[in-house]
């Protein structure tokens, strides 16, 4: 029976509803808890009879065995580096361009941003020769710096802080101006407080990007001691024999970290994501 804005549900739609979220919840959930329980057995256990659901006892030979093949400790290393870096360069640009886009008035501003909306749907994988060309042409290959540059300026990224940047009221920048606030301070001490769902928002989705990112790192790094995560394990398969146990492991530990990141910071990247949703 509907109430207000909101729904009341039945004791029996109470059942129901619950039910179907666990039902939901064991599938979600499954997938990753196997994950964990493959990641401790030898490759040749895990395809041995029924899915294993206990963990085993191999865990420290797959680890030992992911350190000598691909130096597992100075790939992670890496990847929580360009990470950080990345989280931390492309948050000021995607912050920076997402305030210019919501609060100055400039000319060409309305086709910059439907330029940027284009961008959002041209597949990554066109981009890939033109910026190999680039970096090949700038002598940047197998750099951090061809790995992180070409993504600062995310279109998603600048799209999400300019939809939240829309909700923070003109009177009180304007206010800000009137007490003698220049640009910068403007920002930094009225704007960005202001908006620091969003910016948990911003912060946790471009960790993830770079984090998960495989395609442009495989192209722009060469030497092993450069990989990342991602295409480290990529070169655990080979052509005709693939240790599961160690690429499990790797994927494992590549992929707990940041469903536990999500899980705490999951109040704060939701409020994110809707803020400028509704308008006021």
């Amino acid at each position: 029976m509907l109430t207000g804005p909101a729904f009341r549900v039945s004791p029996r739609g109470q059942v129901l509803l619950t039910g179907s979220l666990l039902v939901i919840l064991a599938f979600t959930v499954a997938p990753l808890y196997w994950l964990v329980i493959a990641a401790t057995h030898t490759s040749h256990d895990i395809f041995a009879g029924a899915p294993k659901v206990v963990p085993g006892g191999a865990l420290g030979t797959n680890l030992s065995n992911l350190e000598d093949s691909v130096g597992f400790s100075r790939v992670v290393l890496n990847s929580v580096l360009l990470s950080l870096t990345y989280t931390l360069l492309g948050g000021i640009v995607c912050t920076l361009a997402g305030y210019g886009f919501a609060k100055y008035r400039f000319r060409g501003r309305g086709l910059l941003f439907g330029v940027l909306l284009l961008a959002l749907v041209v597949p990554t994988q066109l981009t890939v020769v033109p910026l190999f060309k680039m970096m090949v042409d700038l002598h940047w290959l197998n750099t951090y710096q061809a790995v992180l540059l070409p993504n600062l300026a995310l279109p998603f990224g600048i799209f999400l802080m300019r939809q939240s940047m829309r909700g923070l009221p003109d009177e009180l920048l304007q206010a800000g101006r009137i007490d003698g606030c220049g640009e910068l301070r403007l920002f930094v001490r009225i704007a960005l407080p202001t908006m620091r769902p969003s910016l948990a928002a911003l912060a946790l989705f471009l960790f993830l990007f770079q984090w998960n990112d495989f395609l442009w790192p495989l192209v722009a790094l060469r030497e092993k001691s450069s990989f990342t995560i991602p295409v480290a394990l990529s070169s655990l398969q080979g052509t005709f024999n693939v240790d599961y146990g160690q690429l499990l492991t790797g994927t494992a530990v590549a992929a707990v970290p940041m469903a536990v990141l999500f899980l705490f910071l999951q109040k704060q990247f939701v409020s994110g994501m809707l803020a400028g949703a509704v308008k006021q």
